[in-house]
């Protein structure tokens, strides 16, 4: 045994043996490696807001899969444009891997109109942008309650809270102006400081407009004295609007005081 162990026959069929298996596994490698292509990956690309046939083509140009996993819907974004992805965008992956895409609905899906009544215009909004609505126009009506939504509409027509409407929507506001139509008539201010007349304009639910002081008022203008005013009290029509406002005309100088405004003619 250990004479042929030593013989040449042996050694040349030992080394054919090993070449053999050198050669065979080589083969096996390169095959299955060729087959896998390993060590080779695509980059995904970013689809983001991309049209469904544009993605399309790029991942076919990089020997990508591509299919709809699911819709959503964006009012800001094109019909079927690219929303998400799976794998996201920079992955690496094999050749024929299937990209899954989140695209934008075609038909836009509908929501109940909700109840906006008394809401605040900010509390309003919230609602509305909760549930894929937009705020449209600010329509403002006589209201003692300022800006609080009275009513809504769509395209000029009122929506019946619960009725169904589509995703994206514009939603136009009709709110109060917190004036109304409640009617004071105007105070007389004329020989009052600045100072009481800001009381006597609050008591009566008035604003202070324009304040116009002649050339003798410098600085402080509290104590200055009131020589006219518009409206007057003495108007024909002497009533205004709650939180309506009356101009002032200020002076120190003493003789405008003792001299009445004259009436014109």
């Amino acid at each position: 045994m250990w004479q042929f162990l030593k013989s040449r026959i042996f050694l040349y069929n030992l080394l054919g043996a090993i070449a053999l298996f050198i050669i065979v596994f080589w083969l096996g490698t390169s095959a299955l490696n060729s087959y896998t292509r390993h060590g080779e990956t695509i980059t995904v690309p970013d689809l983001s807001g991309m049209s469904f046939e544009k993605a399309k083509q790029i991942l076919s140009d990089r020997n990508l899969e591509i299919a709809i996993a699911d819709s959503s819907f964006n009012d800001k974004k094109p019909k079927l444009a690219v929303l998400e992805q799976i794998p996201v965008a920079n992955s690496k992956v094999k050749e024929g891997r299937t990209i899954y895409l989140t695209v934008n609905a075609i038909i836009p899906p509908q929501v109940k109109m909700p109840d906006l009544t008394d809401n605040s215009l900010k509390q309003a909004q919230m609602i509305l942008e909760n549930i894929g609505l937009r705020v449209g126009q600010l329509i403002y009506k006589p209201d003692l309650a300022q800006n609080v939504v009275l009513d809504w509409m769509v395209r000029g027509r009122h929506i019946t809270i619960g009725d169904n409407i589509k995703k994206g929507s514009t939603i136009d506001l009709i709110l109060g102006d917190g004036l109304g139509n409640t009617e004071v008539e105007v105070p007389e201010l004329i020989g009052h400081t600045l100072r009481e007349v800001k009381f006597i304009l609050d008591a009566s639910s008035l604003n202070l407009g324009a304040v116009i002081a002649d050339n003798t008022v410098r600085g402080d203008s509290l104590n200055a004295i009131v020589y006219k005013q518009t409206p007057s009290p003495n108007d024909a029509d002497n009533k205004l609007n709650l939180g309506e406002a009356v101009d002032v005309y200020i002076t120190l100088d003493q003789f405008k005081l003792d001299t009445p405004e004259e009436e014109p003619r």
